[in-house]
């Protein structure tokens, strides 16, 4: 049996997750898909589509989906739905599992490396983060748990963006870059999305893009027109103009009117094109996250090693890393190592200078 994909959709209350969930579970998709609600949401799905009074926990709703609310943990639900799809009680191509608004994606997604019987059945396929464009800025200053929800997105879904002027959103969406460069963007009418934007997005292959915004890239490499053109006016950019290249070295203390800059969750890229000493980078990497593992949000890079004359692929969450041999350096590529760390308050001087003292 191929593995079967699963999704963790996640953001804070009035998103949309909720709105999007009530598709999967009734709209005419064709798709079947077991929606894993937890429970502890505060708000709950069921009293609008499911019966109230049954205490069945999978159901079978009309267009082929398949509702379940957790009572147990994860772990369990999960091998409960893929022992049912053996035994044919239950049929459904891909799992969604809806994460409380307040709740950390992290160990959500640790679960399907963790645990191996659910590594042999199951593919996370991304994190998926609603963020309300309305709320936004006032939740990302004041919930730690939604700042995390950004960073450990592999794509971002913004909705009731029309409920905010451009300048705003343009605002909202140039903060979040800041925090999570890997994760695309899109503005979508109140959790509105096609389906197929939602699923297969590969969020956790180990592939040899690194898929960071180009944009963010550049503002590391002291080209600071930041290609942004000239409808940009919002605070951040008159601030980065007025004052030079200092804003990619984090000393931006004491500006409050720009104070994206300092949110807790933060990214940043080690770029290199000298290669690696495998054993050196492996010691230092196991250092690393043996200290900040928890703070360490998502991680992923595409290396140069010395004794390989492949691309090898890396990435991790918290603790948890794995890598693998990618594609061959094709003749005349420049080779160079890129690696982006998204975290939360990680000491960038000491990350970028253990991953220096790495090469050969």
């Amino acid at each position: 049996m191929s593995l079967i994909p699963a999704t963790i959709l996640t953001g804070f209350l009035g998103s949309g997750k909720t709105t999007l969930l009530k598709r999967v579970l009734a709209e005419a998709h064709g798709q079947k898909i077991a929606v894993i609600e937890n429970e502890f949401g505060e708000e709950n799905i069921d009293s609008d589509i499911l019966v109230s009074d049954t205490n069945e926990q999978i159901i079978q709703m009309s267009n082929g989906c398949v509702c379940c609310t957790i009572r147990e943990d994860l772990r369990t639900t999960l091998k409960d739905l893929a022992e049912k799809k053996r035994k044919g009680e239950l049929d459904f191509e891909r799992v969604v599992i809806e994460t409380t608004g307040v709740a950390d994606p992290g160990p959500v997604a640790q679960t399907f490396f963790m645990d191996d019987e659910i590594a042999e059945t199951y593919l996370l396929d991304s994190i998926l983060t609603l963020v309300d464009a309305k709320h936004a800025a006032q939740q990302l200053n004041d919930r730690q748990e939604a700042r995390r929800q950004i960073g450990f997105a592999d794509q971002i879904f913004i909705s009731k963006s029309d409920l905010v002027s451009p300048q705003e959103l343009d605002a909202l969406m140039h903060r979040i870059k800041h925090m999570n460069p890997r994760a695309p963007q899109k503005a979508v009418h109140f959790g509105d999305v096609a389906l197929k934007e939602v699923f297969d997005l590969r969020g956790f292959n180990l592939n040899a893009k690194l898929d960071i915004d180009p944009d963010f890239l550049k503002s590391d490499d002291h080209d600071h027109d930041h290609a942004h053109g000239e409808h940009c006016d919002h605070p951040s950019h008159a601030h980065e103009k007025a004052h030079g290249h200092d804003h990619a070295h984090g000393d931006d203390h004491g500006h409050g009117h720009h104070h994206h800059r300092d949110d807790d969750v933060k990214s940043f890229v080690f770029k290199s094109e000298r290669a690696f000493d495998p054993a050196k980078l492996e010691d230092f990497l196991g250092a690393i996250v043996n200290i900040y593992g928890p703070r360490m949000l998502r991680y992923k890079g595409v290396l140069y090693m010395k004794g390989t004359e492949r691309k090898v692929i890396f990435q991790g969450v918290h603790q948890l890393m794995g890598s693998d041999l990618g594609p061959a350096w094709a003749p005349g590529e420049v080779r160079m190592s890129k690696m982006v760390f998204i975290g939360i308050d990680l000491p960038k001087d000491i990350f970028l200078q253990g991953m220096e003292q790495s090469l050969v």
